[in-house]
């Protein structure tokens, strides 16, 4: 028709790095459930070996052929070092997020890890506002009062909050703490290395650990979840969000990347999970908080 603007690369590249998000996203929620059933047979740290040894396999051969370098802006001050202490710094943040929400897999259920797990995106501009030295916006200290409501009301209404449900909310600080960081570390450095190295950092961090505490027993369901987990979300899912956190602000990314609790919700009732009608109230208020969180981004994006 006249006067329509032919979609091409350049007219539809606007969306492909939220579209990289998301998809990154429905791997990770899609595997919450495959990770806890491995668990029930290997320790935690010996699953985070297993996964992105496997993801580092797969991965390496392809970060050797892009090159460690990222965008041409910041080819001529950078050099290797640079990217080796980025890659251990972003490791070590991902190892704390993994192990964290791995403990607390093993103590609660795949509802409650992925909900809390989606605090992160609380987290994320909390932590901006933190390096930034920016007071923290009406936006920002409401949602964080809804993500406590929630997560209170998650808890089935009492102040305790069970050992599980502890350390996967510290997993989502490690998290919201990985987000910033990689959406900067991004903007100077090939995503494919970025995510090959911090692999690789992973498993030799996890190596000590194992040795300490055991691997548990590896079995077939085991391995088909490190496999899985360790190729779709570790070498591709990575890669992937990192490629859009070098063109979408870590507090939109964020927000879409709260879609993966929303799909390992959807696999945790499939299986028969239910939160009762006070645990689904508090995971709407802590959606709702996050959706005022991001609220302050989405109008500045929008177009005038």
């Amino acid at each position: 028709m006249s006067g329509t603007v032919p979609l091409t690369w350049e007219t539809a590249r606007p969306l492909v790095p939220e579209l990289a998000l998301i998809a990154a996203t429905i791997a990770y929620g899609a595997t919450f459930k495959l990770v806890q059933d491995a668990l029930a047979d290997v320790t935690p740290v010996g699953f985070i070996l297993l996964r992105f040894g496997m993801g580092a396999i797969v991965l390496l051969p392809f970060a050797f052929r892009s090159g460690w370098r990222g965008p041409s802006t910041a080819r001529e001050s950078l050099r290797f070092k640079h990217f080796a202490l980025a890659v251990l710094a972003f490791g070590v943040i991902g190892f704390g997020g993994y192990w964290f929400q791995n403990e607390g897999l093993e103590r609660t259920t795949t509802s409650n890890s992925a909900f809390i797990t989606g605090l992160f995106v609380v987290f994320t501009p909390l932590i901006e506002i933190a390096y930034t030295r920016r007071r923290p916006t009406l936006n920002v200290l409401i949602a964080v009062a809804f993500a406590v409501l929630g997560l209170f009301l998650l808890e089935g209404a009492t102040l305790r909050l069970h050992s599980g449900d502890a350390l996967t909310l510290a997993g989502a600080f490690f998290f919201g703490l990985w987000i910033f960081v990689g959406s900067y570390l991004t903007q100077h450095f090939d995503p494919i290395a970025l995510t090959a190295g911090q692999l690789v950092v992973l498993v030799v961090l996890a190596v000590p650990v194992v040795a300490i505490s055991g691997l548990g027993h590896v079995t077939t369901q085991v391995l088909v979840a490190a496999a899985v987990t360790g190729i779709a979300c570790s070498a591709l899912a990575f890669s992937l969000q990192l490629w859009g956190l070098r063109f979408v602000e870590p507090s939109r990314a964020a927000v879409i990347l709260e879609f993966e609790p929303v799909v390992a919700g959807i696999i945790g009732y499939w299986v028969g999970e239910r939160l009762g009608v006070v645990g689904y109230l508090g995971a709407l208020i802590i959606f709702a908080g996050i959706i005022v969180a991001e609220s302050r981004s989405w109008r500045a994006a929008r177009p005038t």
